[in-house]
């Protein structure tokens, strides 16, 4: 049985933003910092919020939000509010003990020059043994790099602790919105059934190989608004060894089919398609022209049978898996997927 992405109940595309169950907007588009080099992290964020972006994703584990802090700074000076940005970090897995939470946040808060943040999210449902941040910044996935033989060091933590401490962050006042990453639909009824605040936030990989309607949809009656990182498939992981060349989305004939027929890039079709299935998007780039052309998705719309074609391009292709990238890059076999 096909299972299909509704358009959302509790969370509404309203022009560029989408409108949460609060009645607060969150941009449809956003700019994704992973894999964006530190050196040229502040000037991209200042040119990206000159260019209208106004959602702005990091973590600690990217290892640019100094550099990102110094961007948004930028682009205070320049005359863009603070309450026009949205700005969403997320929690590293060596920082689930309830005690190193807030801390976590605190550095972020650090790096990025900031008061507060609009979203923060726990980045993976994995639990690591703490690593000290005056040892290691960003912590990484090995507990200790220089190990004979180095490997992650799971820690026995319950994921409705983490949480909980992630709520005694908005009663301080240090970011208005928690949520999740990585979570599958399991792990999200569970959180739903005990939390006292909802997440507000699901953030996980799809694009049309990875299409996800069930989660998508789920996360649409629960009133959770859910961001795709990765939105264009393969792209993010050929120089990491993740992605063979050819599975890119952007060569794809029946992309480029559809791209034709709209007279736009096969990058603003992948992107339309998750907008317009009800997804926010954070495509990362450090081009300029790229900025803009990853934003001009809102004066045209793909047809039912276009979207029907991109929705057909459904392989259940995981390009970030860990339990595949774990075993070969930090030599431990840590599925969370089955």
């Amino acid at each position: 049985m096909t299972v299909s992405a509704r358009s959302p109940d509790r969370v509404r595309l309203e022009g560029a933003d989408f409108c949460l169950p609060s009645g607060d907007r969150m941009p449809a588009v956003g700019l994704g910092l992973w894999k964006i080099p530190p050196e040229t992290t502040a000037e991209t964020v200042r040119a990206a919020a000159a260019n209208g972006y106004r959602l702005f994703d990091s973590a600690c584990d990217y290892g640019n939000e100094r550099q990102a802090g110094q961007g948004i700074k930028a682009a205070l000076a320049e005359g863009i509010r603070r309450d026009e940005l949205w700005i969403t970090s997320k929690l590293w897995n060596t920082y689930h003990r309830p005690e190193h939470v807030r801390p976590a946040l605190e550095r972020t808060l650090a790096d990025l020059g900031l008061q507060q943040l609009d979203l923060y999210l726990i980045h993976f449902p994995i639990a690591l043994r703490y690593v000290d941040p005056a040892l290691r910044y960003p912590p990484g996935w090995f507990d200790d790099p220089a190990a004979k033989s180095p490997a992650m060091a799971p820690d026995r933590v319950p994921l409705a602790d983490t949480w909980g401490a992630m709520e005694a962050l908005v009663e301080a006042g240090l970011t208005r919105r928690i949520g999740v990453c990585n979570y599958n639909i399991a792990l999200l009824r569970d959180l739903l059934a005990s939390a006292r605040i909802r997440p507000s936030a699901l953030q996980v990989e799809m694009h049309p190989r990875l299409a996800q309607p069930k989660l998508l949809r789920f996360c649409h009656e629960e009133g959770i608004a859910c961001t795709a990182f990765s939105p264009l498939g393969a792209q993010s992981y050929f120089q990491l060894g993740m992605a063979d060349p050819q599975e890119s989305l952007l060569k794809h004939p029946a992309v480029n089919s559809v791209a034709t027929a709209q007279g736009r890039s096969a990058a603003q079709v992948l992107l339309r398609w998750g907008v317009q299935r009800g997804a926010a998007v954070i495509p990362k780039t450090t081009r300029h022209e790229r900025l803009s052309e990853n934003r001009e998705l809102f004066d045209f719309a793909l047809t039912a049978e276009e979207m029907a074609t991109l929705d057909g391009l459904d392989e259940h292709r995981r390009f970030n898996d860990p339990g595949v990238f774990c075993e070969e890059a930090f030599n431990t076999f840590f599925p969370i997927y089955e």
